[in-house]
């Protein structure tokens, strides 16, 4: 079987990061080893699923109907979230195969096109309604006073470090019901809560992205470590 593999990530952090990319590449690998593929390219884009005019995809799609290939992806929303889209896709006659649900075939492409959009929107409408209630509590998103602003300020150092940790700590309150939120939702991993945080736009306390150690100090912080 000749394939020609696709990975999406949502965000450019993501991408540089390797967060949801890692993930992806081992679903695809084992999916291959599993059917002894060839796989003839790999192609990897850095864009929202909500967009449909993706240049790494048409070129996935162009090599794997040059050669006779399978486009395989990890998971068909990884393609995209627009029923839509997923249905043309499926309708231009390109093989298309998902390793988390290698079965699928034309009719239940079109079932899965319909619940990828459902989700999408349904995600979109969960983060509005956690970030208003945050707001709604009093949480300030997002960290204006990095060390870099203490230090301007002319604090000491040890004040300094006090005033990070103090914020740092009082940051990760402001996090834990977004959160538990996100827990509810099915990612309880480190590196799934910081894909999902930095997707939602949320930042770390000095208002960079989120990596596994970061989202495991802020867990040690609430006391909710994994």
């Amino acid at each position: 079987m000749k394939v020609v593999a696709y990975f999406r990530v949502s965000t450019a952090a993501q991408g540089r990061s390797g967060l949801g990319l890692e993930a992806q590449r081992e679903a695809v690998a084992r999916f291959c080893q599993g059917r002894a593929c060839e796989v003839l390219g790999e192609y990897t884009e850095v864009e929202s699923g909500k967009r449909n005019d993706r240049p790494e995809l048409a070129k996935a799609l162009h090599h794997a109907k040059v050669t006779g290939a399978t486009l395989v992806v990890a998971k068909m929303d990884r393609l995209s979230r627009n029923a839509a889209f997923l249905l043309t896709l499926r309708d231009s006659g390109a093989k298309l195969v998902a390793a988390d649900n290698p079965d699928v075939n034309d009719m239940t492409v079109g079932i899965l096109a319909v619940i990828a959009e459902e989700e999408r929107k349904a995600i979109s409408a969960r983060t509005k309604e956690a970030l208003q209630a945050a707001r709604a509590r009093g949480v300030r998103l997002g960290n204006p006073n990095g060390a870099g602003a203490l230090r301007r300020a002319g604090k000491g150092n040890q004040a300094a470090l006090e005033a990070i940790r103090e914020a740092a700590d009082r940051h990760a309150a402001d996090l834990a019901p977004i959160v538990q939120h996100l827990r509810s939702e099915g990612h309880h991993s480190l590196r799934q809560l910081a894909s999902a945080l930095n997707e939602r736009h949320f930042r770390t306390p000095r208002g960079g992205t989120w990596h596994a150690t970061s989202v495991k100090n802020m867990l040690a912080r609430i006391g909710g470590a994994t």
